[in-house]
């Protein structure tokens, strides 16, 4: 059951993308789009946290007696988000999805192998090392392989851009993937020390609102006063800050039951299945892409990979 809502969350997260998107080009902004976004996931998680009743543990008392970095995590959330944002123009949509996912996986098996972040440490093995390599090779043909022609024509129009200016981007794809697995096992960690899931989620969405907000009243103030209105827009618009909340809820509740490298695996394996079926149905007025028996061979590529890692 936990390893299905693993793949939940990360099937979630793979619909929160485009609707972000389109939220972006009704607000002429991809930074007020994601302050929208946290905004409501903020409210959303707020709203379940007090209907569940839960009590947190002494905040003060935490804040005395533990790193400063497990209040990190909002922080990370909205670094990861911007970079997706930003990357997206200059690398290509396959190259966001691809690089982020490696640095993910890797600083997954890091922190269970090291025992990071309070996560508690489960020795690498061979099994373990194969079942990666396994999980690449099936990133590669469900991502790479199955969308070649996307590739080659992005890096025809792309051609105006250096050699060094896109690989100083693709490493930081894999630098800000590390840090969203950093992220989950950050705020796993919040949530055991506060003896709620829900309780850390919601401080890290707050966290994350406030650096957003603080951003654009920075960067370009105006553009809080020029958003369009929105009252005329589809309401799904808004539901990307819920599916949002919802992963890094399902992720904080799962990384101190099956591990930080397990929930990144599992999140990853659920977000490519969710990209291939919102491209399948053009589900959120995304473009049509029909799903082909190379994806589907790499995701079971993927799945044995995740396999390995779970039982090596």
């Amino acid at each position: 059951m936990l390893y299905f809502l693993g793949l939940f969350a990360g099937f979630i997260l793979a619909n929160q993308s485009p609707i972000n998107a389109r939220l972006g080009d009704s607000v002429k902004s991809p930074f007020i789009s994601s302050l929208i976004s946290f905004t409501i996931g903020t409210i959303f998680l707020a709203v379940i946290y007090f209907v569940s009743g839960q009590h947190v543990a002494n905040m003060t008392y935490i804040a005395a007696t533990n790193p400063w970095w497990i209040w990190f995590g909002g922080v990370i959330g909205v670094v990861y988000l911007t970079s997706n944002i930003l990357m997206f123009p200059k690398i290509g949509a396959i190259q966001t999805i691809i690089l982020p996912i490696v640095g993910q996986v890797f600083m997954g098996v890091i922190i269970d192998s090291l025992g990071l972040f309070g996560v508690e440490q489960v020795p690498i093995s061979l099994i373990k090392i194969i079942g990666v390599f396994i999980l690449f090779i099936g990133i590669y043909i469900a991502v790479v392989l199955a969308n070649k022609k996307v590739v080659n024509k992005f890096s025809t129009t792309g051609a105006t851009q250096t050699t060094a200016i896109l690989n100083m981007w693709r490493i930081w794809g894999v630098f800000v993937g590390a840090l969203s697995a950093i992220q989950q096992a950050i705020n796993g960690r919040l949530g055991y020390l506060l003896g709620s899931a829900v309780a850390s989620a919601v401080i890290s969405f707050i966290i994350g609102t406030v650096i957003i907000l603080i951003f654009i009243l920075v960067r370009e103030p105006h553009s809080l006063a020029k958003a369009v209105p929105l009252k005329t827009k589809p309401f799904w618009l808004f539901i990307g800050g819920i599916l949002g909340s919802l992963f890094v809820f399902s992720t904080t509740f799962l990384v101190p039951k099956v591990g930080a490298g397990m929930t990144v695996t599992l999140g990853l394996t659920g977000s490519i299945l969710g990209s291939m079926v919102v491209s399948q149905f053009g589900l959120w007025q995304s473009p049509k892409q029909q799903v082909t028996r190379i994806q589907i061979g790499g995701i079971l590529f993927m799945i044995l990979g995740v396999v390995l890692i779970k039982f090596g």
